[in-house]
């Protein structure tokens, strides 16, 4: 069971996701493209990792839609 995110947290990823379309699945990947503009360290990886299960979540909705096109 993984630890629960902040309203800020989940905010925050939500709207740098929409505003950007460089974001991976890969964290580190997504920690370098937030770089320094968060206030601190911890809440850029907290914002990454999200980030990342948001980029995942995406891709698989995607793949359910082309397997079952009729829904």
């Amino acid at each position: 069971m993984g630890r629960i995110k902040s309203a800020l947290v989940k905010r925050t990823a939500r709207g740098v996701v929409k505003e950007t379309e460089r974001f991976t699945e890969k964290f580190d990947d997504n920690k370098l493209v937030l770089g320094n503009s968060m206030p601190s360290k911890r809440l850029r990886n907290m914002i990454a990792g999200y980030v990342a299960r948001i980029k995942r979540m995406q891709r698989e909705k995607k793949e359910i839609k082309v397997i079952n096109p009729l829904e």
